[in-house]
C-alpha cells in the first residue's frame, strides 16, 4: 500500500504551491538549510520571519499584525525553512523576529539542557540565547513534537507510549523532517531516551502533507507531527505518550534581535503572548489547515477580537 512516486511528486508540487499563499514550504529543497538572504533588515523596520509550516506562518502573521497596530514598520519573510535556516537570518541581520518554541529552542542553543517544565525551560532559555538575541514573554500556548502512528499500527503492536515501540522498532520506518536525523529530539533522542532504534529514517517534510500521506499510505510506520495539528483527529492518528519528556515544554515565544526589542515592540509582542493559549492556537491552526483560510486574515481576525489590532 505504498503511495506511488507520481503521488509523492504531486504532493511535493502542492507543498511548493502552498509557499506562495503562506502555507508550508518545500522542505526537501536544499535551500531550507540556508539563511533567507544576506541583506540587513532596515534599521527602522522589524523584519518578521518564520519556519516553513502553517502554524509558524500564522504566528508570524500575528506578530506582524500586532506590531503594525502599534505603528511599527514591518516586513515579512515568512516560510523560510527549518530552525537552522532562520537562526542564520537572525545572525546575519536579514530578519529580526521569529515565533519560536521554548523547549526545542533551548536544546538548539544548549544540547546539554535538562529542563523540562515550562517555567524551568523558559528560565534556562533566557540564559542560553546568544547575547545579541532575546526572548520576550512566553505564552501559555504550547505545541509539541509528537511521534504519531495510525490506529492500525497502534493496535497491531499495542502501542500507547514511545517506549512501546522499542521491541518492534528495528522492523519499522520513521518519517520526519530532514533535520530530525541530527536533532537531539529526533532519531538520536529516541534511541538515547527510549531505546527506540528504527530500521530506517525517511526524510519528509515539517509535519506536513508528505508526512501525513506517508503515514496513511504505509510508507512510514511512525511520523513526526505537532500536537496542535488538525490532521491527527482527521485521520484518527494516535499520539504516543512521552512519559520521559523527550519533547519538553514547548511554549510559543518571540525570539528577537535584542537591539530591535524597543518598549513599543516588546509591549505589542507580550500582548500577543498574554492572550494566546493552547486551545486558541489549535482553533486558529484549524482555520488555516482545514478551512484553508489565509493566515494573514486569520491573524487579523484574532488580533481584532483581542483588542490587539
Amino acid at each position: 500500500m505504498k503511495p506511488t512516486r507520481t503521488i509523492f511528486a504531486a504532493l511535493a508540487v502542492s507543498v511548493l504551491a502552498l509557499a506562495g499563499c503562506g502555507g508550508g514550504g518545500d522542505p526537501l529543497a536544499e535551500e531550507t538549510a540556508e539563511a533567507p538572504n544576506g541583506s540587513d533588515a532596515p534599521a527602522d523596520t522589524i523584519t518578521v520571519g518564520s519556519a516553513n509550516f502553517p502554524e509558524a506562518v500564522l504566528l508570524g502573521e500575528i506578530y506582524a499584525g500586532a506590531l503594525e497596530a502599534k505603528d511599527v514598520k514591518v516586513e515579512k519573510k515568512l516560510n523560510i525553512g527549518a530552525r537552522e535556516a532562520y537562526i542564520k537570518g537572525l545572525e546575519d541581520g536579514s530578519i529580526d523576529l521569529v515565533p519560536e518554541y521554548t523547549g526545542v529552542l533551548l536544546q538548539y542553543f544548549d544540547e546539554e539542557a535538562t529542563a523540562a517544565k515550562p517555567d524551568e525551560v523558559y528560565t534556562a532559555l533566557q540564559s542560553a540565547v546568544p547575547s545579541d538575541l532575546t526572548v520576550l514573554e512566553k505564552s501559555s500556548a504550547e505545541d509539541k513534537d509528537a511521534v504519531v502512528v495510525t490506529q492500525e499500527t497502534a493496535d497491531k503492536y499495542k502501542l500507547k507510549s514511545i517506549g512501546d515501540l522499542a521491541p518492534h522498532s528495528k522492523d519499522l520506518v520513521l518519517g520526519g523532517p530532514p533535520e530530525w536525523k541530527t536533532r537531539p529530539t529526533g532519531v538520536s533522542g529516541l534511541k538515547e531516551v527510549y531505546g527506540v532504534e528504527f530500521k530506517s529514517f525517511t526524510s519528509l517534510d515539517v509535519a506536513g502533507p508528505l508526512t501525513i500521506a506517508a503515514l496513511k499510505g504505509g510508507r512510514v510506520d511512525a511520523g513526526n507531527l505537532f500536537t496542535t495539528q488538525s490532521a491527527i483527529a482527521q485521520n484518527d492518528f494516535v499520539v504516543l505518550d512521552d512519559p520521559k519528556l523527550l519533547f519538553t515544554a514547548q511554549n510559543v515565544v518571540p525570539l528577537i534581535v535584542k537591539d530591535k526589542a524597543s518598549d513599543t515592540v516588546t509591549e505589542a509582542l507580550n500582548g500577543v503572548s498574554a492572550n494566546l493559549d493552547t486551545p486558541t492556537l489549535r482553533d486558529l491552526v484549524a482555520k488555516v489547515e482545514v478551512d484553508k483560510q489565509n493566515p494573514a486574515a486569520v491573524a487579523e481576525e484574532w488580533l481584532t477580537q483581542n483588542g490587539l489590532s
